[in-house]
């Protein structure tokens, strides 16, 4: 695997990003925390190679960092709440200020084919089924 820190460091020139969404967990969080600049911010969300291991809080000394570990269901507790989050959402969808890429169709008709290209890990951006 490609060393993602340093690959980011020389994009970065040296400066770091100020935020990092990792839903990797286990075999990214050290990277990923070097990858942040000073006062940065580490959003873990997903523990897909497995929970992070505790760590010592003097390890964001350094550069001040900050961390975060979002859930989904903390965010969606009220439905009025998770009603305003996708209102949000699809105002600035609407006004333009995000695009979302679509790289993949697929008929409905073929959905075990996007399930097998999507398991594959196959596909890129957004994938919809269509009518």
């Amino acid at each position: 695997m490609e060393d993602f820190a340093a690959r980011v460091k020389e994009i970065t020139g040296g400066q770091g990003v100020k935020v990092v969404y990792d839903s990797v967990g286990k075999d990214t969080w050290e990277k990923s925390l070097e990858c942040l600049r000073p006062f940065g911010l580490m959003a873990s969300f997903g523990n897909a190679s497995g929970p992070v291991p505790p760590f010592a809080p003097a390890v964001l000394a350094p550069k001040c960092l900050y961390v975060t570990r979002a859930t989904l269901f903390v965010h969606i507790a009220t439905r009025e709440r998770c009603q305003a989050m996708a209102d949000e959402l699809f105002d600035v969808v609407r006004s333009g200020k995000v695009k979302i890429h679509i790289d993949q169709r697929f008929p409905l008709a073929e959905v075990q084919a996007a399930h097998r290209a999507l398991e594959a890990r196959q596909t890129t951006g957004s994938t919809i089924l269509t009518l």
